[in-house]
């Protein structure tokens, strides 16, 4: 006697083709892995391994070089200086890493929640509504992915945190937050215009259902795959744009680490010691490349034939 067969709902399915995909489940590990130190790193590994990342520890700097004095940029793990210290003023640097994980992956996800709300919202009005609505945001779309995003963040970094309350980190994330919104809008525009045609779209509204349940009752939450795949294509991005901003001195600030402003530090040093650059730069370049893998994973799983 054969057994029944049983079905898989979308979700299931999504999930085995996710876990085929060895490169992208090793991203996403990675990425987890990346959440949970900058989450609880601060209150477990930097203090059994490390230091405090604004203590001083000038005693291991050369004053007449201002470079560590061991080789390696002062890397000993006996002392607990897994990635060693930071020129002229021997800052911990594997510390200073982690808090600086800590202030990419916030700035990048409060900017990516940010982009996704207004995309979403920007996206299925224009697709439903159609007419002078869509055309609006339409030009609107158009016009802020043909501005000069990185000069007027800049600008608007440098003069911002003088009258807005929520100070520079606010206004670093809204610049990018706002700034992305128009390529989730385009992709959630374009599945709307198909599912405005559907039948169970056409039910609802024959049956007296309001703009408001057909769009975020009856459509969203057959867009949730979109939604999830650009999220994870536009996060990594915009820890690379947080980064430039930093890097530019237009972004996070001393005392507060961050990985793009100890590039910028390190660039002084990289001719005599490149280590100060290799560290951030390298903890940057995993962290986004863990997230583009993990991306196009997701992006393969919930739409085999590609989205957009």
């Amino acid at each position: 006697m054969t057994e029944p067969v049983v079905g898989r709902s979308p979700r299931q399915i999504a999930w085995l083709r996710l876990k085929r995909d060895k490169v992208a489940m090793a991203g996403g590990i990675v990425v987890v892995l990346l959440v949970l130190l900058s989450l609880l790193g601060p209150y477990t590994v930097v203090k059994w391994l490390g230091h405090p990342p604004g203590e001083f520890h000038e005693d291991l700097v050369d004053r007449n070089t201002q470079l560590p004095i061991k080789p390696y940029g002062g890397i000993d793990w006996s002392g607990h200086f897994l990635l060693g210290v930071e020129p002229i003023n021997g800052r911990d640097l594997f510390s200073r890493i982690v808090y600086g994980g800590r202030v990419s992956l916030l700035v990048a996800l409060a900017a990516t929640a940010l982009a996704v709300v207004l995309g979403v919202v920007a996206g299925i009005l224009a697709g439903y509504r159609g007419g002078w609505i869509d055309t609006l945001i339409g030009r609107t779309m158009d016009m802020l992915l043909a501005f000069p995003v990185l000069l007027f963040a800049i600008a608007l970094a440098a003069v911002g945190p003088g009258f807005i309350p929520a100070g520079r980190i606010g206004v670093i994330v809204f610049v990018i937050g706002f700034f992305s919104w128009p390529y989730l809008g385009r992709v959630i525009r374009g599945q709307v215009f198909t599912l405005r045609e559907k039948e169970f779209v056409e039910s609802a509204r024959s049956l007296g259902a309001g703009t408001g349940h057909i769009l975020f009752r009856q459509m969203l939450p057959n867009l949730w795959g979109p939604i999830l795949v650009y999220s994870s294509l536009i996060l990594p991005a915009n820890i690379l744009f947080e980064a430039a901003l930093s890097f530019l001195g237009a972004g996070v600030q001393n005392p507060t680490p961050s990985w793009g402003k100890m590039l910028a530090d390190a660039a002084t040093f990289a001719p005599v010691d490149p280590t100060f650059m290799i560290v951030p730069g390298v903890a940057l370049f995993i962290t986004v490349l863990a997230f583009n893998l993990f991306g196009d994973g997701l992006r393969d799983a919930l739409d085999p034939r590609g989205i957009g």
